[in-house]
């Protein structure tokens, strides 16, 4: 096959960065993520958690699929540059469909997502030409992706929203479970996980970006809750620097204790398309963790004076511990260990339903912070002590 340098394609053999163009193609996903948010926060039901699940894979899949193809082509080349703009464009409209995405719009979010992901990988097929080593992984990812699409806009189209739910699910699991079996697909063949030639570097940055897009709803949402509030009393400046502490203990797990070790994870490795994978895998739960997060901040500022109801420990549990499991196993990925810290800070949480019957939503913000910060300064002591950095602790 025709490996010869493409003008569209990134030079390989040099590190390659996060060009401009793309710190401005996550500036959507800013708004789509507090779009997720707020959808959760005004649909704290297990129906409500399910759908904003599905949405958020939606969003998570349309920016992961980008993000590997401007890791092949460069975004700088003016047809790459006109291509993420246009994504930006389409994604915009699906971010602002998202809240009526199991309603009126339905349609309009699952066009736009489809539209996404079919239209670009139409694009790169055509880019490529014939006979160029890529070709034949992108004929797969197409055929999948075609396959979802279908999915995706009979949902939209389904008036019964269990058949648009369930319709969904089998769209998100096509998308997601397709890589793990190299988009093998009936006539087309199988990709393996060699022939995905990335730059390491760029991709762990990548992640690390959409990371910072999520914490930054998390620190935006604590300022909006706090601004809302009419007066200003001591609790509530209390519950602002609970729920800020929280979003700076979540930061520091993450870039303190792993960042820089994944770039040199995924650059030293025998196959790094399939950690970049493994990236992908872990990095959904994380910054699933994020959001949940962010709401959870919203309710200690907003209502942390409030008996804890179930569905609110759901949230002010279930951030930290979607936070925690998914740090777990990207570390697993990096260090090829799950740490001790995380799996202490999970059983933490266990143990903080036993006294959420007689505490307030603020009491327990606030021991899940403590959690998240323990956490933290366990894992950059450790990090730091001679000898740790590929031990478990």
């Amino acid at each position: 096959m025709n490996t010869v340098a493409h003008p569209f394609l990134r030079p390989r053999g040099s590190a390659a960065r996060v060009l401009n163009e793309e710190l401005f193609f996550d500036l959507v996903y800013v708004f789509a993520v507090t779009q997720l948010s707020h959808y959760l926060l005004d649909h704290l039901t297990p129906l409500g958690a399910v759908q904003t699940l599905l949405m958020w894979f939606a969003v998570w899949l349309g920016w992961q699929y980008t993000a590997w193809v401007t890791n092949w082509f460069n975004p700088g080349a003016l047809p790459i540059r006109c291509v993420l703009f246009a994504i930006m464009l389409v994604a915009l409209v699906m971010a602002a469909a998202l809240p009526q995405a199991f309603g009126e719009r339905g349609l309009v979010f699952a066009g736009c997502y489809a539209a996404i992901q079919v239209g670009r990988t139409l694009w790169v097929l055509l880019a490529l030409g014939r006979g160029h080593a890529l070709q034949a992984n992108f004929r797969r990812i197409l055929a999948w992706l075609l396959v979802s699409a279908a999915l995706w806009i009979a949902g939209g189209l389904a008036g019964d929203m269990q058949q648009r739910l369930l319709l969904w699910m089998a769209a998100v699991l096509c998308e997601y479970v397709a890589p793990m079996f190299g988009f093998a697909f009936p006539g087309l063949g199988r990709s393996a996980t060699s022939e995905w030639t990335i730059d390491g570097g760029h991709l762990a940055e990548r992640c690390q970006l959409f990371v910072i897009v999520a914490l930054g709803e998390s620190i935006l949402a604590s300022g909006v809750a706090l601004a809302q509030e009419a007066q200003w009393h001591a609790g509530d400046l209390m519950n602002f620097l609970v729920a800020f502490a929280g979003s700076l203990a979540m930061w520091w797990m993450y870039f303190d204790t792993s960042s820089q070790q994944a770039a040199h994870k995924i650059e030293h490795s025998d196959d790094p398309g399939r950690i970049g994978a493994y990236f992908h895998y872990t990095h959904v739960i994380l910054v699933a963790g994020v959001i949940v997060c962010a709401v959870a901040d919203e309710l200690v500022i907003g209502h942390g004076p409030h008996h804890v109801e179930a569905k609110y420990l759901a949230v002010l549990l279930g951030g930290p511990a979607i936070y925690l499991l998914g740090n777990a196993l990207f570390k697993r990925v990096v260090f090829g260990r799950v740490p001790l810290s995380h799996l202490a800070g999970l059983a933490a949480l266990v143990l903080l339903v036993g006294i959420a019957a007689h505490a307030t939503v603020a009491v327990i913000g606030a021991a899940t912070t403590a959690v998240l910060a323990a956490v933290a300064g366990w894992e950059a002591v450790a990090r730091r002590r001679p000898g740790m950095a590929t031990r478990t602790h």
